[in-house]
């Protein structure tokens, strides 16, 4: 099957049936590629796990070479929810397609994303009809949490990690999302990385594996 989005898919070794999914969001510039790398450790232990590591639905306005989910270009915060929701409809397509074509219902699918990848899984995770298995954001931020108080419907379990020196999205975002999490009744982990900027580190991705291996 031909997904709406292009995509790096990292299947089970050995033909092992597939009895979950996860769904790992880019950040900005990035595309599925980067993102995958995540899944060289965790496949390891999740043998009966698909992994898919979709491209944004359009090219980085500052990096073409690259994609993202919605334009940082305008310093705007409508035109970024805008923007934010284009991506999160056609992110909604995909998952549908990836459910059909995978016999899986949402809480076989764990979101995960990185920055960008991490806002929009926040916002696929919460404001779906059925709960997902759980959300895991690596140094991301609530987009807008009107918004996602208004439209939200479910309350997915959520891990959200950040690094304490990240310098492009401040880790205060982790602790205000915490805030809104707790007081809109989600259940919240997170983790503070010492001395780690705006990357994923093997602590954090350690963490994010034992995180999804005791909810799978």
């Amino acid at each position: 099957m031909t997904f709406c989005l292009d995509s790096t898919i990292i299947k089970p070794d050995e033909n092992k049936e597939i009895k979950n999914a996860v769904i790992l969001l880019h950040g900005y510039g990035g595309d599925g590629k980067d993102i995958s790398m995540l899944s060289l450790n965790w496949k390891r232990y999740l043998p009966n796990t698909i992994f898919i590591c979709p491209n944004g639905h359009e090219p980085c306005m500052i990096n073409p070479s690259g994609y993202q989910w919605f334009d940082l270009t305008k310093d705007d915060p409508k035109y970024i929810l805008e923007q934010s929701m284009k991506a999160e409809n056609k992110l909604n397509e995909f998952i549908e397609e990836i459910k059909s074509e995978f016999q899986l219902k949402n809480d076989k699918i764990c979101l995960s994303g990185f920055s960008q990848g991490c806002m929009m899984s926040i916002n696929l995770g919460l404001t779906s009809e059925q709960e997902f298995n759980c959300v895991v954001g690596f140094s991301g931020k609530i987009i807008n949490q009107d918004d996602l108080k208004f439209r939200k419907k479910n309350s997915t379990d959520i891990l959200l990690i950040h690094g304490d020196s990240d310098q492009v999205v401040s880790p205060n975002f982790m602790l205000e999302a915490k805030d809104f999490f707790i007081r809109n009744n989600v259940q919240i982990d997170t983790h503070l990385i010492k001395n780690c900027d705006h990357h994923i580190p093997i602590e954090a991705s350690s963490i994010a594996l034992n995180y999804i291996l005791k909810k799978i």
